[in-house]
């Protein structure tokens, strides 16, 4: 099942798209976030959807975020061998792990805005992993029976603010609108390996990032598993699993984000998604 939210931000309502037509479910469901997914929302859902009486959206309607401004976004640095390689850092013999403000969450769609003082925004296509129960030290071997789906996710970030300021990565990946989530949230059962996974980023119509989640250095339930020894994963948290290679920080010379660019990614299986690029303008 696809789940979508639709509508103008900050008032979207839920949804679901089947066959390339999407409903609208806000009278069986209030919203995609940590109640309903801790509450067993995707099964009732199915359970109670009947195409037949459900009210269509049309597909000029703009499309929110697949969750509602979740608890928490925790993210998976350096996660692919060859994205190591072209950061010119050391393969990490355990996940790289930072935060990434809720703040920042937009629609599939958006606008991407640089941030006021930025020189180096940048581009990275993730694979997002949508924590479907609360987990505590899980194994591996369990693990993907805390998922509830996987989303597409465009983990924007600003190199100097990342890297060049002190501090944590946090700062120069938080900024407003740097993370671009959707088009839809798809369910589990509908992925049959999120380790194999073809990704793509087009920058104005040159792919750039062409992987696959099979170069993973920590794969999705060794992410879960290790992330659930330090905190609690809640229903609804976004987890990213890492960027293949291909950003502009890997470019000889470096190669970022400017006004009126225009950027294009997906996920095999997970839909595509395009978001302009301005500049902050006060």
């Amino acid at each position: 099942m696809k789940l979508i939210r639709f509508g103008a931000f900050g008032s979207e309502k839920p949804g679901i798209e089947v066959a390339g037509v999407r409903y609208d479910v806000s009278n069986i469901v209030r919203d995609y976030d940590e109640d309903f997914f801790a509450e067993g929302g995707v099964e009732k859902l199915k359970a109670a959807f009947d195409a037949s009486t459900a009210t269509t959206v049309g597909s000029d309607v703009r499309l929110g975020a697949p969750v509602r401004r979740p608890g928490k976004i925790i993210c998976i640095g350096l996660n692919y061998r060859k994205h190591a390689e072209e950061s010119g850092m050391a393969v990490p013999t355990e996940p790289v792990v930072f935060f990434k403000a809720t703040s920042s969450v937009i629609g599939p769609n958006d606008t991407i805005v640089i941030p006021k003082n930025s020189k180096k925004s940048d581009w990275e296509v993730e694979l997002a992993v949508v924590i479907g129960k609360r987990a505590n030290y899980v194994s591996e071997e369990e693990a993907l029976d805390y998922v509830a789906g996987y989303v597409l996710h465009n983990d924007v970030s600003e190199r100097e603010f990342q890297l060049e300021r002190g501090g944590q990565w946090v700062k120069g990946k938080s900024c407003d609108t740097f993370a671009p989530l959707g088009p839809y949230l798809v369910t589990k059962d509908e992925v049959a390996n999120p380790n194999n996974l073809n990704l793509w980023l087009k920058l104005n119509g040159k792919k750039v990032q062409d992987g696959n989640t099979d170069d993973f250095i920590f794969n999705v339930q060794e992410v879960i598993s290790y992330l659930s020894q330090y905190m609690s994963l809640m229903p609804g948290d976004i987890i990213s699993t890492g960027t293949p290679e291909g950003v502009g920080l890997g470019f000889k010379p470096p190669v970022y984000l400017k006004e009126g660019d225009v950027i294009e990614l997906g996920i095999e299986g997970l839909g595509e998604a395009r978001q302009d690029v301005v500049a902050y303008k006060g």
